[in-house]
């Protein structure tokens, strides 16, 4: 089970105090987030993807690079990859690269987004987003697998003869995982190439978010990549601790009701109650984490976004020792022991394997999928 935090990268004014971070204060908090996850004990870093404010990261890759060199364990991902708007060409670049930068502690996560307005920037119609997706990711599983590729498509120019360099570190591609709010199709896509499927709990209702994961277990077992409970399910989320229940409210609350993703929909007890939102001290965030498994099944990776609507950076940093002292280590104990022994997915890489695969090492996929072989 892998514990980690992520970030959408807003910049937004702390309506506690109105100051608003620069830019540039942004964009080192987010790196210095993820330098203490290292330190806090946590698995795994990952960023959003946005080009539009008050957002400040356009490039993960870029961020992620600038991290790699600064940590030595931390496994750096996205949150989400953009796959509808940008090229293949250049994702199976650009993370290959950071694949040797960073010794191979890198996956990603590809999703269609949530900024309609980002498919005109792109050159990209709306309308296409599903097919976008298929067709995009279609291209860049194949990059990331064969070489002198002939590519014709309908987003991007032809491809003769191409061969996407660098190649991936030992012949094995990042592992993907596909992420989905609200829609199935990201469940299917997932389902079909024996991938990961992470969804986004953190505005989602838990019974909504369950049927997605329930519907992918099912589409993965029948494309024959593996029995239903050995599919590689990541969660995301919101926490925030305090000692008391009642302080750690009173702290959150005016960030919950002034985050742009609630825009005053619901109070943050509403939201608590049906979704994945934990606010409380560390023996209830811990107590309501433990029955995401009830829902969702056994799972292998729980990411929480840490540092949204203008929480502070010492009080994001915080947080982040409150998941590494408090938290995580309960919840790695009380998992696993739940945990059924399960047997591993069986070995894909046979006549549907893509050039150059591999049983993927450690450090680059979630525990559950090991032996697991990308095809």
């Amino acid at each position: 089970m892998q514990f980690g935090v992520y970030s959408l990268g807003d910049v937004a004014p702390d309506p506690c105090t109105g100051r608003t971070p620069t830019e540039r204060q942004r964009i080192r908090a987010m790196a210095a987030i993820a330098v203490r996850a290292e330190e806090a004990g946590l698995d795994v870093f990952a960023t959003g993807e946005h080009h539009n404010p008050p957002h400040v990261l356009p490039s993960p890759p870029t961020l992620l690079a600038y991290v790699a060199a600064r940590t030595e364990r931390l496994i750096l991902s996205t949150a989400t990859t953009l796959v509808t708007t940008n090229d293949p060409v250049r994702v199976a670049e650009e993370f290959a690269l950071l694949q040797h930068l960073a010794d191979g502690r890198v996956d990603l996560t590809l999703g269609r987004g949530d900024v309609p307005n980002a498919y005109p920037w792109f050159g990209q119609d709306l309308r296409q987003a599903v097919a976008l997706a298929r067709e995009n990711y279609a291209l860049l599983h194949r990059l990331w697998r064969e070489e002198d590729i002939d590519w014709r498509g309908r987003s991007r120019a032809r491809l003769d003869g191409f061969t996407s360099t660098p190649r991936p570190l030992d012949g094995v591609p990042p592992f993907v995982w596909h992420a989905s709010v609200r829609s199935p199709e990201g469940a299917e896509q997932a389902a079909s190439y024996g991938d990961g499927f992470f969804v986004d709990t953190l505005r989602a209702p838990v019974g909504h978010s369950a049927r997605l994961v329930a519907l992918y277990r099912a589409r993965y077992a029948e494309h024959g990549h593996g029995a239903a409970e050995q599919a590689v399910v990541g969660l995301g989320g919101q926490v925030f601790v305090r000692a008391r229940s009642q302080d750690a409210v009173r702290e959150f609350r005016p960030y919950f009701d002034g985050s742009p993703a609630r825009a005053g929909r619901e109070s943050l007890e509403e939201c608590a109650a049906r979704s994945p939102l934990a606010v409380g001290s560390p023996d209830e965030v811990i107590e309501k984490i433990l029955t995401f498994r009830e829902a969702y099944g056994d799972y292998q990776r729980q990411l929480f976004l840490v540092d949204h609507a203008g929480l502070p950076r010492e009080t994001v940093l915080e947080q982040i020792d409150l998941l590494g002292e408090r938290i995580v280590p309960v919840l790695r104990r009380e998992l696993a022991a739940a945990r059924p022994p399960t047997r591993l997915p069986a070995d894909t890489g046979g006549a549907g394997a893509g050039a150059g695969a591999r049983v993927v090492p450690a450090g680059q996929r979630p525990p559950a999928a090991a032996g697991h072989r990308p095809h």
